[in-house]
């Protein structure tokens, strides 16, 4: 009888990693890691670029449009057909507090009796101090754009009856197509069958204003109540500048009647141009230099922009964008409203 063999079982022992996969394991780590760090930082470049790019746009274009649609009614005057002046608007109320007159003779709030009254002047800032010394903060190298008009739509219907207007302080233009008078709240002159519109005189210009460690750009707005406000209107706004638009031709059976001859910038235009003795201006190009308010420590931006006749560049860490528009002066070119 064979005796049974006997069966050994052996258990191997268990060991952990090498030192090489260990190290092969940690690098395959750092490459991964490094790889979904990059996407990361990359994502949260492009996302602060984004929005720094969307804040220039927004600024940018709302600035564009506040001009553009100033501009647009610039020298509108209601139902009246004719050139606002003295003899005209009888009687002219006094110069209101704190007054901004630009250059010329004639080129207050309210038409004066001797001058051309100037309802559109400009200047390029050469001196913080401006308009008289009416206010010493403007950014030199941009422009200046004064405008006065009457608001787009009446506020009531005079007819020749008295009434009340208010808010108390504004002023008001009340007319038919002959004449019209400018006075503040209260009751309204009596003006046959004459309609009663809200007065304006703006001014804009860009001032840099220090918000903690940072000097921020701002476009300023002044406007007309019982004296010149003035308040910033939109922050970012490094440059506005102006071109306008000419036309020589003042004889309405001359061919080139109507058409722009040259663009002309703010500091090149004469005492004759803004009078309109030998010319009108026709339209308007508008250029809104728009910066970013924080700078990025890792943009660096050199570029160069061309502001009309204008070129400014740059080395410094703030993006921008540049935007323009040509803006047409249909109450110069026209009698009749």
């Amino acid at each position: 009888m064979k005796t049974p063999k006997r069966v050994t079982t052996s258990i191997k022992g268990q060991s952990g990693f090498s030192l090489i996969e260990i190290f092969v394991a940690l690098a395959i780590g750092l490459v991964l890691f490094a790889g979904v760090l990059s996407i990361f930082v990359g994502m949260r470049t492009t996302t602060t670029e984004t929005s720094a790019y969307g804040e220039l746009q927004e600024n940018g274009r709302f600035a564009l449009s506040i001009l553009s649609d100033d501009l647009l009614r610039q020298n509108f005057w209601g139902d009246y057909t004719g050139t606002l002046d003295f003899s005209s608007m009888q009687p002219v109320p006094a110069a209101p507090a704190g007054e901004c007159a630009g250059d010329g003779i004639n080129n207050g709030t309210f038409p004066l009796a001797t001058g051309h009254f100037r309802t559109l002047w400009g200047e390029t800032v050469t001196n913080a101090s401006i308009m008289s010394g009416c206010r010493d903060d403007a950014k030199v190298g941009s422009d200046i754009l004064q405008l006065k008009r009457v608001m787009s739509s009446p506020l009531v219907d005079g007819f020749g009856d008295p009434i009340t207007v208010g808010p108390a302080g504004a002023y008001y233009l009340v007319t038919n197509i002959n004449n019209g008078t400018i006075f503040s709240a209260g009751a309204v002159p009596d003006i046959d069958n004459g309609r009663v519109w809200r007065y304006l005189h703006h001014i804009y210009y860009v001032r840099e204003e220090s918000q903690g460690d940072n000097v921020v750009p701002v476009l300023m707005q002044g406007q007309l109540t019982n004296q010149l406000t003035f308040s910033p209107l939109i922050d970012g706004i490094e440059m506005i500048k102006f071109m306008y638009g000419v036309d020589t031709d003042i004889d309405p059976t001359d061919p080139g009647y109507g058409i722009v001859n040259a663009y002309i910038s703010a500091d090149n235009m004469t005492q004759a141009l803004w009078n309109d003795a030998n010319s009108r201006i026709l339209s308007v190009k508008i250029y809104v230099l728009a910066r970013s308010v924080l700078p990025d420590s890792k943009y660096t931006n050199t570029k160069t922009y061309q502001l009309g006749d204008t070129e400014v560049e740059f080395n410094d860490n703030y993006r921008r964008l540049l935007f323009s528009s040509t803006v047409t002066l249909y109450n110069a070119g026209i009698d009749t409203w």
